[in-house]
C-alpha cells in the first residue's frame, strides 16, 4: 500500500514540476486561442453587419436606377462606394451607374466608374465586364490603342467571343481588315452556337469581303 502511495506521490510531484515549467506557456497559448476566437467571431459579425448595410444601400441604388435619373443614381452609388467599397455590392452598383451615364452621354463619369471596377472589384468577372465596356467607349472615342490594350488583357474562356468581336470592331475601324477578319472568325468560333449574337458577328465578317477583296483594298 505504501509503495502505491509513494508512486502516486512521485507522479504528483512530477506533474507539479511539469506544470511549474510549462504553465506560463500553456496559459499564453490558451489566451491567444481565446482572443483569436473572439476576434474571428467579431469579424464575422462585423462582416455580416457590413454586408447587410451594403445590401440595403444597394437596394436604394436599384430603386434609383428605375428612376432613370443619372444624378440620383450616381449619388446613391457614391454613398454605397464611400461606405462599403470593399463589398461586392460596390462594383455592381458602379456597373449599373455606367449604363445610365452612357445613355446620358456622360462618358467621363462612365469611364471613371469602369476604371474603378477594374482596379477594385474582387470578382474577375466584374473586372472583365468593365474592361469590355470601357473598350467599347474608347472605340467610340477613336482611342483605338487604349481599347486594344484592354482587350488584350487576360480574360477567361467565357469572355473570348465577346472580346474577340469587339477587337474585330477596333481593328476594322483602324482599317486593319485582315486582323479584323481573324478576330471575327475567332469570335464566331468561341461564341455559343445557339446565340443569336452570332448573326451580327457574321454580318460584320461578311462586310469585310473575302480575303482577296480585302487585299485588293
Amino acid at each position: 500500500m505504501s509503495n502505491i502511495d509513494l508512486q502516486e506521490q512521485e507522479q504528483l510531484d512530477a506533474l507539479k514540476a511539469w506544470w511549474k515549467d510549462n504553465s506560463k506557456w500553456i496559459i499564453t497559448v490558451l489566451a491567444v486561442a481565446i482572443v483569436g476566437y473572439a476576434v474571428m467571431a467579431y469579424w464575422k459579425s462585423y462582416q455580416g453587419k457590413q454586408a447587410a448595410e451594403a445590401a440595403t444601400l444597394y437596394s436604394e441604388v436599384l430603386k434609383q436606377v428605375a428612376s432613370n435619373d443619372p444624378k440620383r443614381i450616381n449619388d446613391s452609388v457614391a454613398v454605397l462606394v464611400s461606405k462599403y467599397r470593399g463589398t461586392a455590392y460596390a462594383s455592381r452598383a458602379q456597373l449599373l451607374a455606367v449604363q445610365a451615364n452612357v445613355q446620358a452621354k456622360d462618358f467621363t463619369q462612365a469611364k471613371s466608374q469602369l476604371e474603378w471596377v477594374i482596379a477594385h472589384a474582387s470578382e474577375n468577372a466584374l473586372q472583365d465586364t468593365a474592361r469590355l465596356k470601357l473598350s467599347s467607349i474608347l472605340l467610340d472615342e477613336k482611342k483605338f490603342d487604349e481599347a486594344l490594350k484592354l482587350l488584350d488583357a487576360t480574360h477567361p474562356e467565357a469572355f473570348v467571343g465577346l472580346y474577340s468581336d469587339l477587337k474585330g470592331d477596333v481593328l476594322a475601324a483602324q482599317g486593319k481588315t485582315e486582323d479584323a477578319r481573324a478576330a471575327y472568325k475567332l469570335a464566331l468560333d468561341k461564341m455559343d452556337s445557339k446565340s443569336s449574337y452570332r448573326n451580327l458577328i457574321q454580318l460584320k465578317l461578311d462586310g469585310l469581303g473575302t480575303a482577296s477583296q480585302g487585299g485588293a483594298k
